[in-house]
């Protein structure tokens, strides 16, 4: 027994060792960067909490965080509830009527702009919301020219364009998860409303919703860190811009580090995204917990 047990534990020093050097490692020299004042090059200088006081009063910081609520919403929120409803249309309409394959290929469909690299789907959106891109070429196709803008260069439009763009990007993962969810629901409870005369709706909302309920978790979780942390459309996109109107932390701090060289300022900022990502993390661990024993 002890010797399987050691054999066992060998197979597991490779990943931890991968661990400690890509995650552990970078995470504590990150925390130790983030109490000093550094350009990159020389000597770190200690400075204590300086960086955490000035990050605190930073009204820059806060406006990030405020547009990052926003992302929030358009990647987890969002796509959370339209995941369920767009699940729940695949699963029980389409695949009745139509069978299981053509449910298959337009999930597929759905979940395609995930698997596409950023970079290619930032630059295609970038063109598609350009001021003379494809976007206002069909509203002026269609006789709504007077609602042409540049989506991505006005500051008041800037943000609402970006999360467009995530609720796209971020949709077909939830309906991937809740079609699977859904696949292990027990079909008895949906015949018997059916039987008792039930709505679609009723039945979706009062069966396969709390049947679901571990997915709703692990979607809303993985979805609310993957905004909390987004750089890639917003350096793609926007690069913060117009005016720092689309600015987010995980930019603010990329900035820091890379171009205005304060890489203690940077570190600060990261470090309290990722504090602020393991409590939420703990929290909504918690409340699932408590739900499945309830």
């Amino acid at each position: 027994m002890t010797k399987g047990r050691g054999t066992y534990l060998l197979f597991l020093i490779p990943g931890a060792l991968l661990l400690i050097a890509v995650i552990v490692v970078p995470m504590v020299m990150n925390v130790g960067i983030s109490f000093t004042q550094w350009s990159g090059a020389g000597d770190p200088k200690w400075t204590g909490l300086d960086n955490y006081r000035k990050l605190f009063a930073d009204g820059t910081f806060w406006s990030s965080f405020r547009h990052n609520l926003g992302l929030v919403v358009a990647m987890a929120i969002v796509p959370t509830v339209l995941g369920l409803v767009i699940a729940a249309a695949l699963f029980d309409v389409v695949a009745k009527r139509f069978g299981p394959r053509a449910a298959s290929i337009l999930r597929a469909c759905v979940y395609l702009p995930q698997v596409l690299p950023i970079a290619v789907a930032g630059i295609v959106w970038g063109w598609i919301l350009a001021p003379e891109g494809a976007l206002n070429e069909f509203l002026s196709k269609i006789g709504l020219g007077g609602l042409a803008a540049n989506w991505l260069g006005d500051p008041d439009l800037a943000l609402w364009s970006v999360m467009g763009v995530m609720l796209w990007i971020q949709v077909g993962y939830p309906v991937v998860i809740f079609m699977a969810g859904m696949q292990r629901a027990d079909p008895s409870l949906h015949e018997a409303a059916e039987l008792d005369g039930a709505s679609w709706w009723s039945r979706f909302w009062h069966v396969t919703v709390p049947q679901l309920r571990p997915e709703v978790f692990v979607v809303l979780l993985t979805c609310t860190i993957a905004a909390l942390k987004v750089f890639g459309p917003i350096y793609v996109l926007t690069r913060g811009g117009p005016g720092g109107a689309t600015n987010v932390p995980s930019y603010f701090s990329f900035q820091n580090f890379f171009e205005k060289t304060q890489v203690g300022y940077g570190a600060a900022i990261a470090t309290v995204l990722m504090v602020l990502i393991l409590i939420l993390t703990t929290v909504f661990l918690r409340v699932q917990n408590r739900g499945e024993r309830s």
